[in-house]
């Protein structure tokens, strides 16, 4: 069985003056199932968690779960460069209930696919629930190539793999080799009905947090083969998904969810408020869809 088919959405974090904004955050959850989500990421690259202390980042994963209560799974993004702290946070995740690890290729260190194998190896070794491999390589400066993903497929509690490589060749490759060994999610909004199309089986998304009824409707029809009608969908918000990269992920979604009414706060230094003239783009294409 699939970790999950469809939505799963990498939350934000709302933040304010004293820390975590719960009260918030709970709110931007309802909002998620209400939306028909079928998994949430919590502390995945969108909801921040590097410029979040440890217990910061132990009290949103519990409160996640806790406020989720097992309608939906909640994977905890538990990945880092230091395969230790990796090892000791992934056990904590999986303390605190996560149903699963999101775990990052190791960057800056820049391993090789040797490392990379060894490095999901050991945290597999320290936990018994599944793991999603995170490939997003224009962060880590590190990219699992498609036949280290099927070396991945190996590794016991390595399910999945969120490939946000952005190349819809290595995607299609890594598809067309892991197949019936892994589950391949899209992590980029706007070549989720592509990935679909060629087996992935729905995306970790950022735009799900402004749009979870569309997207979940939009993966729902490409679960069914009805790709003409979920590519209605992503056309009507590919404009949206481009605006929410036009500066670093979670800027403009952060930005968006304050024009919705969560009381995101903004994100943590060294990122920075949306810069003025992206900020009208934005606000102009959500009131184009209705949104606001």
């Amino acid at each position: 069985m699939p970790l999950f088919t469809g939505l799963g959405v990498a939350m934000i974090t709302a933040f304010d003056e004293n820390g975590i904004n719960f009260d918030a955050q709970g709110k931007i959850i309802d909002h998620l199932l209400n939306g028909g989500t079928d998994a949430i990421v919590v502390c995945g690259t969108t909801g921040e968690p590097s410029t979040m202390t440890k217990p910061e980042r132990e009290d949103l994963i519990a409160f996640t779960v806790q406020r989720v209560a097992g309608r939906i799974p909640v994977y905890a993004g538990s990945g880092g460069n230091n395969t230790a702290e990796s090892v000791d946070f992934s056990r904590r995740c999986q303390e605190l209930g996560a149903d699963g690890l999101l775990v990052v290729t190791p960057y800056y260190n820049k391993c090789t696919q040797k490392g990379l194998i060894a490095h999901f190896a050991a945290i597999s070794d320290a936990v018994s629930i599944p793991m999603i491999a995170y490939n997003v390589p224009t962060r880590t400066n590190v990219n699992i190539l498609p036949e280290t993903a099927l070396k991945l497929a190996e590794i016991k509690n390595v399910v999945a793999i969120k490939e946000a490589s952005g190349d819809i060749h290595q995607i299609s490759e890594v598809l067309r080799l892991t197949k019936g060994k892994l589950d391949i999610y899209s992590g980029d909004d706007s070549l989720t009905v592509p990935a679909m199309a060629l087996g992935a089986l729905g995306v970790i998304s950022v735009a799900g947090n402004v749009v979870p009824k569309e997207m979940r409707e939009m993966t729902q029809l490409a679960l069914t083969g009805n790709f003409s009608a979920a590519s209605d969908i992503h056309f009507n918000l590919a404009p949206l998904m481009k605006l929410l990269f036009c500066e670093v992920n979670p800027i403009p979604v952060k930005y968006a969810m304050n024009l919705l009414g969560f009381n995101a706060g903004i994100p943590r230094m060294p990122l920075t408020e949306m810069e003025p003239q992206n900020a009208e783009k934005l606000r102009a294409e959500m009131e184009r869809l209705g949104l606001i």
